[in-house]
Order: structure tokens, then sequence, then C-alpha cells
């Protein structure tokens, strides 16, 4: 029981390495792997190579299909590409199976000694992460010593001579053990390897070993359907088309395992080596058999996975997908296309209401409806970052996080504000028949428009962070500060001239040059943010 439960805790440790090694690299590299993916889509060898290369970097193919799936659910990928990413993705694990299984025992406590002293020196730095990618390197090379140790004693029971007695003949059952043995394990490369133990003390034969080999990758497949059942329509899409291809791949080479197996022993290499490679070069031509087919198979993916139709597209978020949470470039990402969602609607909210401004009837409605539609996103976007866990953000990623939850607060108050003003003056001006006086309305035609380029430029520099364009634009927050002021004295210069017009609409006037101030500052906060200054407000108030 206790050797039993020593075979577990290496596997979990295994699985807990490649998750550490994923995690670290995604937080260093994150924004680069996601520009190598969606800059090799154009062809396909391209595409194949990046699948390859990432996963070899962030040590799973789960890890890789999670970022070809977000790209899939945002439309930027295609799903006949993300197909090919994920075979290639298919052959860098196979192909750090291979290296990983190396004698590398000396290398284990080295990587997992300078890791935890970079980790825990200077964790929220990138040499931070890089050691945490040593931790995991370390744990998974552990992970597999161990496993191997453990399974040996297991291996000489009689109790399991007599279960693994049974595999000796039925493919398909074979198979079907295989892949049981990989969704257990949660890694198709345990699985490898328990089946190369297995076989290198004869406790199953070597046609069986290369049936469990089968049968481990289409059970990672199966498990990667089981992640994303819960996951968008394009995420489902992508995992069914990956289980499918090694579906297609097990029933091809099933059929002729004793054959292979017969050619593969007279090779001068040990049975548990010919497994490793078997693993390696199936799945290398498995892959490249399958590229020719992706389109197919992409077509039939669609049409087995129906999108649900949309009951309300303007409302629901778009970008923000839970998948890629485990991600935080990713997420982050995500959370940032959302906010440009709520500046857009922010920009419509301040256009129609110039035209109510104009004298243009029942837009308050409407103004509302965008008011609510601004604060379900925000209410969004501020649920799904704090599911990000901030403790693991680098600095970068904690300041950009913070940048975000600021500027999406920010236009969520704008559109408040732009609520409140499009109500009053419906009732203080187009109810009461009170028109502003031609001076007056040509001032705040003036103030609105420098208010839209100031809101269309915060929102560039949110997106972009560019310092020269954050100095433009505290340049125009200034600027329609002045304005506002000479207006308020050109309006008091009106009432003082027994100006009708603008004695009428004169609370309702100055109210809306102080209400386009407070949307001038929340508009311009983004610079202030990116020039790490702190706003002109805030030091008047200290």
């Amino acid at each position: 029981m206790l050797t039993l439960l020593h075979l577990l805790s290496a596997i979990a440790m295994l699985v807990w390495g490649t998750h550490i090694v994923r995690t670290g690299v995604m937080r260093v590299f994150g924004a680069r792997l996601r520009s190598v993916l969606s800059g090799s889509i154009s062809r396909k060898p391209m595409a194949f190579c990046a699948g390859i290369g990432v996963t070899a970097l962030v040590q799973s193919s789960n890890a890789t299909t999670l970022l070809v799936t977000s790209f899939v659910s945002q439309n930027l990928v295609a799903l006949a590409p993300a197909l090919v990413i994920v075979l290639g993705a298919d052959v860098g694990t196979a192909l750090m199976a291979r290296i990983l299984t190396f004698d590398l025992s000396w290398l284990s406590p080295l990587l997992i000694f300078i890791g935890v002293i970079f980790f825990l020196g200077r964790k929220q730095t990138r040499a931070g992460q890089l050691g945490r990618v040593g931790i995991g390197l370390g744990l998974i090379l552990l992970a597999l010593e161990l496993i191997v140790q453990a399974a040996t004693p297991i291996t000489q029971a009689y109790g399991v001579k007599v279960i693994f007695a049974s595999l000796t003949g039925d493919i398909l059952l074979d198979a079907l053990i295989g892949a049981v043995f990989a969704i257990i394990s949660y890694s198709s490369l345990a699985a490898v390897l328990l089946t190369a133990t297995l076989t290198a003390t004869g406790v199953i034969a070597f046609p069986v070993g290369l049936c469990l080999v089968i049968g481990s990758n289409l059970g990672s497949g199966i498990l990667a359907v089981i992640n994303n059942s819960a996951a968008t329509p394009a995420a489902r899409r992508v995992a069914l088309g990956s289980l499918l291809f090694k579906l297609i791949g097990s029933l091809l080479v099933l059929p002729f395992v004793h054959v292979l197996a017969r050619g593969m022993q007279h090779l001068p290499v040990s049975d548990s080596e010919l497994i490793i490679y078997f693993h390696v070069f199936y799945n290398l031509i498995r892959c490249l058999a399958m590229l020719p087919f992706v389109d197919r198979m992409a077509r039939l993916c669609s049409t087995l996975v129906k999108s649900p139709p949309e009951l309300d597209n303007s409302v629901r978020p778009k970008h923000l997908d839970s998948s890629a949470l485990s991600t935080p470039a990713l997420a982050l990402a995500n959370a940032s296309r959302e906010t440009l969602r709520m500046g857009d609607r922010v920009e419509q909210m301040l256009s129609l209401w110039q035209r109510e401004l104009k004298g243009e009837p029942r837009l308050e409605k409407i103004l509302r409806n965008l008011a609510e539609e601004v604060d379900v996103l925000h209410n969004a976007i501020k649920l799904y970052l704090a599911r990000i866990p901030r403790d693991e953000l680098a600095e970068e990623e904690s300041r950009r996080w913070a940048h975000i939850i600021e500027t999406s607060m920010n236009l969520q108050q704008s559109a408040e504000i732009i609520e409140r003003m499009g109500i009053e003056v419906a009732d203080k001006s187009l109810s009461a028949r009170r028109a502003f006086s031609p001076q007056g309305m040509e001032e705040l035609d003036n103030l609105i428009n420098q208010l839209e380029e100031n809101l269309k430029l915060g929102v560039s520099v949110f997106y972009s962070g560019d310092v020269s364009s954050a100095r433009r634009l505290r340049r125009h927050k200034h600027r329609l500060r002045i304005m506002i002021r000479r207006y308020s004295h050109a309006h008091v210069n009106r009432l003082h001239e027994q100006n009708v017009q603008s004695i009428e609409t004169s609370s309702l006037h100055l109210g809306l040059l102080g209400d386009m101030r407070r949307l001038n500052s929340l508009f311009c906060a983004v610079a202030y943010t990116v020039l790490e200054q702190p706003d002109d407000d805030e030091r008047e108030e200290s």
C-alpha cells in the first residue's frame, strides 16, 4: 500500500512540476508566445513548428492548446490553423518526453536549489519567474526518477502480474486501458513512462506496451475534451478535433501493432527505450499524416459543435475567456479588449448626448440602455480580474491589472455622469422648452468635441501605454480645463448683460460645465497612470 502511495505521489509531483514550469514560462514569455502563435498561422509548416516550439517551452500540450483556443474564441485564429498548432503540440510533448527520460538525475537537485534561491529572493521579477521554471523542471526530473523506483516493486507483486496477464492479445482492450492510465495519471507522459517500466520488467509483452502507448495518446485527447466541456464552443471544437485526430491515428495503427512489434524487437535497443521511441515517432508520423486534412476536420467539428444563439450580443462580454485565467498575460489582454468596448460605448453616449443637447428628443432612454451596458461590462471585467491570483503576477502584470481596474471604473463613472446629464437636459431644457443661448450652445458644442477627442486619445493611451501620447493627453486636459473656466466666466458675463436665454438655463449650464470637468478628469486619468505621476486633482486635494 505504501509503495502505491509513493507511485501516486510521484505522478502528482510530475503533474505539479509541469504546472509550475508552464506558469513560470507564461509569466515571463506569455506575450511573446502569443505573438509567435498568432503570427505563425499563415502557413501550415510554420504553425506546426510553432506548436512544437511553444510546447517544448511550457512542457505541456494542454497549455499550448489553451492559448490556441483563446485565440479561436476571440476570432483571432481560424479553427484549421489552430488544429495545425495542436498537432505540432502533440509532437512537442512526445519530443520532451524523450528528452526528460534521459538520465538527468544529477540535474534535478541543482535546478531545485538554484530555482528556490531565485524564486524566494526575487519572486515578482523576471529572474524569480525563471527560478519558478527551474523548480518545476527539477520536480519533473525527480518525479520521473521516483516513478521508476516506485513502479519496480509494484510490478514484481504477484497480484499485479495476474492483472496484467489479461493484457495479452486484445488490442482494443489494451488501448482502452492505456487511455484510462493517461486519464487517471492526468499525464500521457506518466502513462508512457509506466508502460516502459512494465515492459522492461517483463510484466507485459512488448506488443501490449505499444497498445498502451497508443491508448495513452488517446486518453490525453479525452482528457482535453473533459477539461473543455464547460468552455466556449470554439474551445470545444479545438479539443474535439485533437481527439478525433488521435482516434483516427490509433484506429489506423492498432491493426498493425504485432507487425510493428516484431520488426522493432530486432533493433539493438532495450524494450523500455523502444517504447519511448515509438511514442515519439508514432506522434510525429500521425501528426504529419493528418496535416492535409485539417480543413476537413475543422468543417466537421464546426458541424458537430454548434454555437448557441446569442440573445443580446451587445451586452454580453465577448473577450473574457475563462480558459485564459491560468495565463495572466492572456487574461489581462482579454480584459483590456473588453475595456476598449466600454470606451466605445462611452464615446457613443457622448455623441448621443451632443445630439440631445442640440434639440433631438427621446434620446435619454438610449443613453440609459448604453449606461446599463457599460455597467454590465464593468462588472464582468471586475469579476474576471478578481479570479486572477494577484500574488502570482509579475510586477509589470500587477501594474497592468490595477491599470485595467482603474480605467474600467473611470469609464463606468463617466457613463453614469453622461446618463445623468442626458436626463437633466431632457427635464430642464427640452421638456421646459428652454433653449441655450447661441453663444452658450457653441461653447458646449466645442467642449463636447474636445471631450470626444480626449476620450479617444485616452483609450489609445490605455491600450498602447505610449508615453508621448500620455503627455499629449495631459496637455489636452489642461487645455480643456482652461476652456471650461473661460466659458464659465463668459456665461456669467451674459448674465450681467441680462441675456434671457442664459438666465433661464443658468443652473443647467453651469452644472453641465462642472460635469464636463469631471468627465475630462476621468478620461485623462490614464495619462497620469502611464507617466506614473499623481493627477492634478489629487495634488490639489493634498
